[in-house]
């Protein structure tokens, strides 16, 4: 399939957006992130930070962390608070991680074998349970009833969105407002409640909470629509997982959405055959693929991350102009821009 073309600046010159100044600026907290991360994944049962650290320690970008320390930098915290709340948030990530290779049934993520498809789905699912437990226990160990609530509604709603996908696999009539909704929960709420946990700790007015809270969900969503997009356009080794694993597993993603509601009747009987019934053949993705290029499914999709980040950026610009605000702005083109 052609290639999406890639972004530009004002000059022609490609953009290259990059982690790097927000890694920079977080950099000593993440230090020490990682610290309470490896000491609170510790057990008399070995196989737990066994486990935990193979996915711990397979090249994750920790941005849902680096989140929680750049707000709070953001809104001028001094404290430590958000060292532990940061090792929370992505203990959260990480069992999530663990439950979603479990259920999608995939045996490669990062480039690494996934921890299911080492140790088998029972461990998986336990030791992602121990995490979940790690991170309710740094939640109360910070004291503070309204960061519990926060991460206590992520992680429920993050469980309720997983339950919707499940419902929706398979399900060729998802509408786009559907599949929304299930990436808001899924994948967006835990970007929400990462970045609203700084502004919380640095007792900053509500209005900052709510503008930081909006960003990162709107970050999120673009994040997860990128992510639908780069399963049908990336090259394997970029990606870190095997191209068309969603096609493979049915799930119903905005790319099939738009394909699946522009196309014709031998079209939509594709659609219905290798994404409604699984009855997939060898040549199907690459068939799946043709019929996104035809009808430009990808290109939109990417133009509704654009339009998230947006609107991402837009909710920053209600904080003073400081390094914290640029690495963010820059996290934001990132995250779009990975797709080129």
């Amino acid at each position: 399939m052609p290639p999406i073309a890639a972004p530009v600046n004002a000059d022609r010159t490609p953009r290259q957006a990059s982690v790097d100044a927000l890694r920079r600026l977080v950099d000593a907290n993440m230090l020490k992130v990682n610290r309470a991360i490896l000491e609170h994944m510790q057990s008399p049962v070995a196989l737990i930070p066994q486990l935990a650290g193979h996915i711990v320690a397979s090249g994750g970008k920790r941005l849902r962390p680096m989140l929680t320390l750049a707000t709070a930098g953001l809104c001028g915290y001094t404290g430590e608070r958000h060292i532990g709340l940061a090792a929370c948030v992505e203990f959260i990530h990480t069992a999530t991680l663990l439950h979603d290779d479990v259920v999608d049934e995939s045996d490669l993520r990062r480039g690494q074998d996934t921890a299911n498809a080492v140790w088998g789905n029972q461990a998986s699912v336990l030791v992602g349970d121990f995490l979940f437990s790690r991170a309710f226990q740094l939640m109360v160990g910070d004291g503070s009833l309204k960061v519990l609530k926060i991460l206590s509604d992520a992680s429920a709603i993050i469980a309720e969105g997983e339950v919707h996908q499940l419902i929706t696999t398979n399900d060729i009539d998802t509408t786009e407002a559907a599949y929304l909704e299930v990436i808001r929960c899924k994948t967006a709420q835990l970007f929400a409640a990462a970045a609203q946990i700084g502004p919380v700790v640095a007792e900053r007015p509500e209005a900052e909470e709510m503008a930081l809270e909006g960003f990162g969900r709107d970050l999120g969503v673009a994040f997860q629509l990128v992510d639908d997009v780069l399963d049908y356009a990336a090259e394997q080794a970029a990606l870190g997982k095997t191209v068309g694993d969603d096609f493979r597993e049915g799930k119903v993603t905005l790319p099939v959405i738009l394909a699946y509601q522009a196309g014709d009747d031998p079209e939509r009987a594709f659609w219905k055959r290798t994404i409604g019934d699984l009855d997939q053949r060898d040549d199907d993705l690459a068939e799946a693929q043709r019929l996104m290029a035809k009808h430009g499914t990808l290109e939109a999709s990417l133009n509704r991350a654009r339009d998230y980040a947006d609107a991402a950026q837009a909710a920053l610009r209600s904080f003073p102009a400081n390094p914290y605000r640029a690495a963010l702005e820059e996290l934001v083109d990132f995250c779009v821009e990975r797709a080129y």
